[in-house]
Order: structure tokens, then sequence, then C-alpha cells
């Protein structure tokens, strides 16, 4: 059986790119007969987020998004990573392990310091914290702790698992066979147009809320760019924005519908009204689960720690025989 984590960055309210690309490919995954553990990344986020309300509101929306797509906390782990303390002592003793040159590598290291050669800074490491340099470190320990098997990555994503993997068998060759060496599930990631052509991102300001109400979402799917042709004419279904949303999230036989639409030469408001009436329909359920789920007020804190409580029955006993093996268990 697979054991299978995912983690989950609390850095904004979800829309339909991350519903499409991560959310529901995530839930699909968790349903085979496998163990699924997936966590909100909190201590990851820190890095970045700095106010305290922020952060709650984040981390609490995340959560309730999920939920409210679907995922069912009683077979999948669910819970906060900062729950798990035995990740954050973990994390110090891999990173005695860990290679600097290793983090230097990394894309987010890399990354901060091209910014600052850019912006023309002395110091290229100007700014740039030891949470951020450190974090791969982190994020192994996320995935050892629980010793998961497998990790589903994005393309762009594989140098993260192949950290996590060097510092694994570094450690297992020094001190025994004790974690799994995990391995990638590549997720072929969809990526979802904004309203304005570009990909889909809070960034760019041309996001479609997955939870927002109706009237929002009408909006939202009314500023789709599309071009100055008029009804009657055959609209071209390839490299067309609103073609491309709708393909996204809809079904085969609908998609098929709607293409012949465009060669009959449907008008672009009516052609819009398509596509916000079905994604209404997709979108209703989630929106009502997540009002449902909102106005429960300890019904979330109730799972975070039940599930944490069920995290820890795997991550206390591996540290423990992590410690036993470096010689800090007790006599």
């Amino acid at each position: 059986m697979k054991r299978i984590l995912t983690g989950i960055t609390p850095s904004g309210y979800p829309h339909l790119g991350n519903y499409v690309g991560a959310i529901k490919p995530s839930l699909d995954l968790a349903k085979e007969d496998n163990e699924s553990f997936l966590f909100i990344a909190d201590l990851h986020a820190i890095i970045k987020i700095s106010d305290a309300k922020q952060l709650k509101e984040l981390t609490k929306g995340i959560a309730l998004a999920w939920l409210a797509s679907g995922l069912d906390p009683e077979k999948t782990y669910f819970y906060r990573q900062s729950d798990i303390p035995e990740v954050s002592e973990l994390a110090w003793i891999l990173s005695c392990v860990a290679e600097k040159g290793l983090l230097n590598r990394s894309h987010a290291f890399k990354a901060a310091t091209d910014s600052n050669k850019e912006n023309g800074k002395k110091d290229v490491e100007e700014g740039i914290s030891a949470g951020l340099f450190s974090y791969p470190i982190l994020m192994a320990s996320d995935i050892l702790c629980p010793n998961a098997t497998h990790v589903p990555v994005g393309k762009d994503q594989q140098q993260h698992l192949e950290i996590t993997r060097d510092i694994a068998e570094k450690f297992n060759k020094k001190f025994g066979n004790i974690f799994n060496i995990p391995e990638a599930v590549i997720n072929t990631e969809k990526t979802v147009l904004g309203t304005d052509g570009r990909k889909m991102s809070k960034s760019y300001n041309n996001i479609i809320p997955l939870l927002s109400d109706k009237d929002e979402l009408k909006k939202s799917v009314m500023k789709i760019i599309t071009n100055s042709q008029e009804p009657g004419e055959k609209k071209e279904w390839k490299d067309n924005i609103l073609s491309s949303i709708y393909s996204s999230f809809a079904n085969e036989q609908s998609i098929k519908e709607l293409q012949n639409k465009f060669n009959d030469g449907i008008g672009w408001g009516d052609a819009k009204k398509i596509v916000f009436e079905d994604l209404n329909k997709l979108l209703t359920p989630l929106r009502e689960k997540h009002a449902e789920l909102s106005s429960k007020e300890d019904y979330l804190e109730e799972i975070l720690q039940s599930n944490a409580k069920k995290v820890r029955s795997f991550t206390k006993p591996l540290l423990e025989e992590v410690k036993s093996s470096i010689g800090i268990s007790k006599y």
C-alpha cells in the first residue's frame, strides 16, 4: 500500500485553477486504496506571512475549502503541520545531515539571490531569511516524519523531492535504514487560464473564485476576454480563452455541445452564459457545503486535532527510532 503525502501552503483563498489542478486530483488519488496524508503547511507559510490574523484566516479558509470540495477526514489524515511537533524536531536532526551545497542549489534560494542580483544589491543574500534557505529541510521532514512512500509533484517541483531523497539516503547510510526513500507521483496538473488568457493566478488578478456567491461568479465569467466576432460568425475553439476555461471543468459531452455551438456562430454573451451556468452547477454544492461547515464553530478544529493525534501515532515512534539511532535517546 502506498503512503501518499501532499502539503498545501495557505497562501490565499482557492480559485478554479486550484480546484482543477490540485484539489480534485488529490481527492481522486485519495479515493484509491492508499494511505493519504494531507497537511496545511502553516510553518512554511510564515516564511512569507508575518501577520498572525491573516495566517489564521488563510489556514482556516484553505481547510474549509478542501473539506467543502469533498475531502473525507475519516479516510484522509488531514492535519495542520504545526500540530505535529515531531516534524520540527526531526527537521533539526536532518539539518545536521543535509549538505549546505544542496540547499544553495534549491530553486527558492536561487530565485531570491538572482532577484537581488537583478536589483543591483551588493549582498545577494540581503533580506533572505534562514527559514527560506532551509525550507527544503523542513519539507523533507514533512515527508519523512510520517515515512511517506509517494509524493505528488508537478514537473517543475521534482527538485524538492530529490533533495528529500538525498537527505534520506544519507541518513540511512549513516545511521541505518529508517526512512523510506519516497518516490514521485508526477502530477500532470492542468494549467487553467485566467480571465485574461494568462495562467490563472491571484497575482494577475484574473481568477475565478472557487467559493464566491452566484453574482460574483457570474461577474468573473463575464470578464473572460473574447474577440470582436459577431453572432453568426463561426468561433475558433482552439486558442480561445473561454473554451479553454470551459474544457478544464466540463464533461466531454458538454464540451462537444458547446464546440458545436461555436461552429454554428453562437454569440459570446450566450456562450458565457452557458459557461457560467455549468460552472455554477459544479460549484453550488461546494458553496453550500462550505457555508454549512463554516457555521459549525468547533468542527474544523476538532477534525484537525483528531487527525493530528492519529498522525502522531506514526511520527512519535519514528522520531524515537531516529533519536535512538543517533544516540540521543533515554538511557
